[in-house]
């Protein structure tokens, strides 16, 4: 599996490539902007990613904002939703508007800072891309 963590805060991203390692080759973007290009040379070199890890509060751009690029991407691409990166919003606002639009634009799961890695773990069980012990 492949896997992108786009956070600003580098003990965040750190935490989430420490619980993703043994799963995942990793891959960090500490903004919008560079999560955006890292996605579109993944795609183009053949080697697109299977999740991303995604802030909300970020410079540059934002996660809402990044999230939307990449699905347009993928369908401007041909890229089937079989074969679409699975996307886990990952914030500290928990409100429902942030949420319900996170869905709308098209990630599969949404979790709320502090992340604890048993949730993490069990979403990408969820979202099969890990299989259980």
């Amino acid at each position: 599996m492949r896997a992108l963590i786009v956070e600003d805060d580098a003990t965040g991203a750190e935490l989430l490539r420490h619980i993703i390692k043994p799963y995942a080759e990793v891959e960090i973007a500490n903004n919008g902007k560079i999560a955006i290009e890292k996605f579109c040379a993944a795609i183009e070199s053949g080697k697109p990613f299977d999740l991303i890890c995604l802030d909300i509060m970020m410079p540059e751009v934002n996660g809402q904002a990044v999230l939307r690029h990449i699905r347009e991407y993928e369908q401007e691409n041909g890229v089937s939703d079989a074969d679409a990166a699975k996307v886990i919003m990952i914030s500290a606002l928990d409100d429902s508007g942030n949420i319900l639009n996170a869905f709308q634009v098209g990630c599969e799961a949404y979790l709320t800072k502090p992340i604890e890695t048993k949730k993490l773990i069990n979403q990408l069980k969820e979202l099969g891309l890990i299989k259980d012990d």
